[in-house]
């Protein structure tokens, strides 16, 4: 994860009632669409409520297969990642166990610190635990590799990534065992990703044009 972590928080003022940028956050308030399509910050779709929802089925099957005499514990990396974790878990046929973590490294811009701290930390013992660790989405790899050491070093069983969203930028990630969708490099919202806690309830995904857009 790197988009929507919790550090991206900007606390909006009192909402207008008319469509209006909120102050605080500069991003339009009101009632919204939820496809995003009345939002004057939002690009094209990138990846649809409906791909979403095939692929999720897909990874849930080759889950449950995968892990068939052994059930995961899913880590769900928190915020983006909740919504992607939901689904993705009903689609797995396995008595599945769930914890969280939230890391923080972007602040409250769109750009990263490279900084990577743990906000929130396990309540579950991975000692000789199967772990899928659930991300929204890796673009510079620096938050999963930051991840990957720190549950390694809890002795799980096994370790593996799933991660709904990819980037294609030119740096090295950690392998990722089962991988949803391979975007381009644009800032992206939507269905759990955020800026400044916004669009994580979007039912797409979503290039964001916004103020600080560049990825």
């Amino acid at each position: 994860m790197s988009q929507g972590t919790p550090g991206a928080t900007a606390a909006p003022d009192e909402a207008t009632d008319d469509g209006a940028a909120s102050p605080a956050s500069g991003l339009p308030s009101g009632s919204i669409d939820l496809k995003g399509d009345n939002d004057p910050y939002l690009g094209e779709v990138v990846v649809s409520d409906e791909e979403i929802q095939s692929r999720i089925a897909d990874l849930g099957a080759r889950i449950t297969a995968d892990y068939a005499d052994r059930p995961p514990l899913l880590v769900g990396v928190l915020k983006g990642a909740f919504v992607f974790m939901s689904d993705l878990a009903r689609s797995i046929a396995l008595p599945v166990e769930f914890d969280f973590m939230a890391v923080a490294s972007y602040g409250s811009s769109t750009r990263t610190s490279g900084v990577v701290r743990i906000v929130k930390d396990l309540d579950t013992d991975l000692t000789g635990r199967h772990v899928l660790l659930v991300e929204d989405i890796v673009d510079s790899g620096l938050t999963l590799a930051f991840l990957l050491r720190n549950l390694a070093a809890r002795q799980p069983a096994s370790l593996a990534v799933c991660a709904l969203l990819v980037k294609d930028i030119e740096v090295s990630v950690p392998e990722l065992a089962y991988v949803g969708f391979r975007i381009p490099r644009d800032f992206v919202v939507g269905y759990g990703l955020d800026v400044a806690e916004r669009y994580r309830n979007l039912t797409c995904v979503r290039r964001y044009n916004g103020p600080e857009s560049q990825p």
